[in-house]
């Protein structure tokens, strides 16, 4: 029997991410995976029972790494302001940083194996986030919204400033998120979200 070894199933893992962000799931096979990490396909089965498998571990890794991330010097019983002042910079953070895992997340997102990892995902963020949300809601500090509505609003443009610092904006100036423009947006998504 083979032994696991935490560097090849490292560098496996960031082999596959890469991948799937370049090429999409329709092109990602375990024989491709393993051709281009360098390994034999058996090796792969150590590590993952088959490629389903390998992508699902590879969401929840990632999205525990993004998860824990966000909940950095974060509370649900904070200010509202403060705490998603607080999300925005850890959020930005782990985009800057990791934008190809991100990316990855993004994909599988919008894809049919996405069904099967949704739940996972959502319960660790919606139990410290629904719980933020509630007490904001509860102080006053927050309007009562749809969830659809208050994400659009308190995340999408941190989202977007982060897309045009990564990809460019519609202008022919280069765009830089810093943390005046940051605050910038901050204070006006928080002043549409007040009652």
């Amino acid at each position: 029997m083979r032994l696991r070894d935490e560097n090849k199933k490292l560098a496996i893992r960031q082999k596959a991410i890469e991948m799937i962000v370049q090429s999409g799931l329709d092109g990602f096979s375990m024989q491709k995976l393993a051709k281009a990490a360098g390994v034999s396909p058996a090796t792969l089965y150590i590590y993952y029972k088959d490629r389903e498998d390998l992508i699902l571990q590879l969401c929840r890794e990632v999205s525990d790494e993004l998860f824990e991330a966000s909940m950095q010097d974060f509370s649900p019983d904070m200010d509202f302001a403060e705490g998603l002042k607080i999300q925005w910079r850890n959020r930005a953070q782990f985009f800057l940083e990791h934008p190809t895992e991100v990316t990855f997340i993004e994909q599988i997102r919008y894809s049919p194996i996405f069904e099967k990892i949704s739940d996972y995902i959502t319960t660790r963020y919606s139990s410290v986030m629904g719980k933020f949300v509630h007490k904001a809601v509860e102080k006053g500090e927050l309007m009562p919204l749809s969830f659809e509505v208050y994400w659009s609003v308190c995340y999408a443009p941190l989202y977007q400033l982060i897309k045009f610092h990564t990809q460019g904006s519609y202008h022919k100036n280069k765009f830089t998120l810093t943390q005046e423009i940051m605050d910038q947006t901050l204070a006006l998504v928080i002043k549409a979200l007040k009652p």
